[in-house]
């Protein structure tokens, strides 16, 4: 069968030695096993994120993502642009729902695009990966590619804030979206049921800012998954994952809890479900370690 070929954004946070590094490990083998081919844009730049509303102004932080969808019109035409990270992804929708609302704002970002030998005609459709999963393979199509079902774990789907809000996934509820829950289903195990902070922020950039806010919000993630009877949190993103992961030791040492709860992607599930072993599915790569998970991918 003929692989769908997208053209694929990695984001600065899975490129190797950074802190989602194990995310594109294991994105890599559920592709594989799910005849999705990823084509990495050639040249690709940081989409500016969060740090691009800061002092820089609107047109740089548009002519930044401008510029990856212009990479991708040109090196991997007709291919729509997919972001394993919800914040590139947001960045980069916005721009280009931005640039094709308004004239003014694509001439100026394509005069600026002229330095660097490029011009923005709008054609990419910028996605999530998890739209792919879901608009393009389908749950069925997911189930099917199952060799190790995950029997006896009972897991929390925390979706977070940017896969949900502004944009979302289509036709999912912004209180209670359920497509996380359904692709934990798809692997033979355990969504939990009124999970309360499915999609509760993790407090984001709070956690250098004002930590004590932030570690709050991560408190009530961790302590609701317990509460709930989970072994582990799922997210499909990567600051989620490593806010709520990282962070359990310091509220440990101040507020005096046990929290030990292992925080893993989506993607890591389904890598081993698939029949990925530890390493290609990226669980070597945790502070928490998921050894439920591990022992099944040996």
């Amino acid at each position: 069968m003929a692989k769908k070929q997208y053209a694929f954004y990695p984001g600065c946070s899975s490129q190797k030695g950074a802190s989602a590094s194990n995310f594109v490990t294991s994105i890599g083998l559920m592709c594989d096993k799910l005849d999705i081919q990823l084509n990495e844009i050639p040249d690709w730049n940081c989409c500016g994120a969060s740090i691009g509303y800061g002092e820089g102004g609107e047109l740089p932080r548009l002519v930044l993502n401008a510029r990856n969808l212009a990479l991708a019109e040109q090196h991997l035409p007709g291919q729509d642009m997919v972001s394993g990270c919800p914040a590139c992804w947001l960045a980069t929708r916005e721009a280009a729902e931005r640039l094709n609302k308004f004239d003014d704002l694509m001439a100026e970002t394509n005069e600026a695009l002229k330095e660097a030998g490029l011009n923005l005609k709008g054609s990419v459709k910028p996605r999530h990966i998890v739209e792919v999963l879901i608009e393009d393979v389908g749950f069925n199509a997911m189930k099917q590619a199952v060799v190790k079902p995950l029997k006896d774990m009972k897991i929390a789907g925390y979706v977070g804030c940017q896969t949900n809000r502004p944009f979302g996934i289509a036709g999912e509820s912004f209180e209670n979206p359920l497509y996380l829950d359904k692709m934990i289903e798809t692997v033979g195990a355990e969504a939990v049921t009124g999970y309360d902070q499915k999609v509760t922020c993790c407090g984001g950039a709070l956690a250098f800012s004002e930590p004590e806010k932030s570690q709050k919000q991560i408190r009530d993630i961790v302590e609701s998954a317990y509460d709930h009877g989970a072994e582990m949190i799922v997210t499909p993103c990567q600051l989620c994952q490593a806010n709520v992961e990282i962070y359990q030791s310091e509220i440990n040492k101040k507020q005096g809890t046990k929290f030990a709860m292992p925080v893993v992607y989506y993607s890591q599930l389904m890598s081993v479900a698939y029949g990925g072993g530890i390493k290609e599915a990226g669980l070597d790569g945790h502070i928490i370690q998921p050894k439920k998970l591990q022992d099944i991918a040996r």
